[in-house]
């Protein structure tokens, strides 16, 4: 059995995809596995924003293609980066355990301290939004690329700082880089943030796939992309949503368009219903 594995080519994705792969290897030494590599319309264009140029689906949109002409098995993604409506003809089969699910800030190299007179790169209204309640005065400009790329726009002195998750620094290793951490009170995570997903085509056999599934990390990422996807969210709102899981019980905050926040607690079996009764009450 062969399973063909496919990722965008970033260093990130491409860690991203291994996790997967290492999982599946482990529990299924059987089956052949095959990375396949692509670069998006989203990684290509980097010259404007997303919601200008048509949202994060461009990030999807040549790895949904090699699902459906059969050149991949399964695709990798960072939850964060799927756009909130799925095709049934590609479900979401899997999602991982999460990793550190929180924003944070980090500085040029060398810096001590965050200088105002430069803007603060973050590719996000919700992040945006959010870091200018944190640091009254400071203005925000948007910064495209991977993770490597805008480390190095921060450190030619491009921005005074960059807001980053935290998942993506720590499975590259670069968690030196980190500055300072925000709790999910200071700048509530996108949804599905620090947790990866498996793309299939409509059908396929996912029983490989379980290895990699984390009952906690499905749940929060249903329930978050459900309440995302109820108030129309997406990368031109800084609608987001945090879930925290505690034995059977789940915790979720939200925050919509206007930035109002609110919190809704029930059986974590009921994920998504838990994101749409949190979406009604902050519609």
């Amino acid at each position: 059995m062969k399973i063909r594995v496919g990722s965008r080519d970033s260093v990130l994705a491409v860690r991203q995809a291994d996790l997967l792969m290492e999982a599946v290897k482990a529990a299924h030494p059987e089956i052949e596995l095959e990375l396949v590599t692509l670069k998006t319309t989203g990684d290509r264009i980097l010259d404007r924003t997303l919601d200008q140029i048509g949202g994060k689906g461009l990030f999807v949109k040549e790895l949904d293609e090699a699902l459906l002409d059969g050149r991949a098995d399964v695709t990798v993604h960072s939850c964060k980066d799927l756009p909130m409506e799925i095709s049934p003809a590609l479900p979401l089969a899997a999602f991982s355990r999460r990793e550190d699910p929180r924003d944070v800030l980090v500085l040029p190299e060398g810096a001590e301290g965050l200088d105002l007179s430069r803007p603060v790169g973050c590719a996000s209204l919700r992040r945006g939004m959010q870091v200018k309640a944190l640091y009254p005065g400071c203005t925000v400009a948007p910064v495209r690329g991977n993770v490597l790329t805008r480390l190095r726009k921060l450190d030619e002195g491009q921005y005074s700082a960059l807001i980053l998750a935290a998942a993506g620094l720590r499975r590259l290793g670069l968690e030196g880089r980190i500055s300072r951490i925000f709790s999910p009170e200071e700048m509530l995570p996108a949804a599905g943030q620090g947790i990866l997903a498996a793309q299939v085509r409509s059908g396929a056999d996912t029983e490989y796939l379980r290895c990699f599934d984390d009952p906690v990390g499905r749940a929060c990422a249903l329930a978050e992309r459900a309440f995302v996807r109820a108030l129309d969210g997406g990368c031109s709102s800084p609608v987001a949503a945090f879930a925290a899981v505690e034995g059977e019980k789940m915790f979720l905050t939200g925050m919509n368009a206007a930035g109002e926040k609110g919190t809704i607690t029930g059986a974590a079996g009921q994920a998504e219903d838990l994101g749409l009764a949190l979406a009604e009450r902050l519609r």
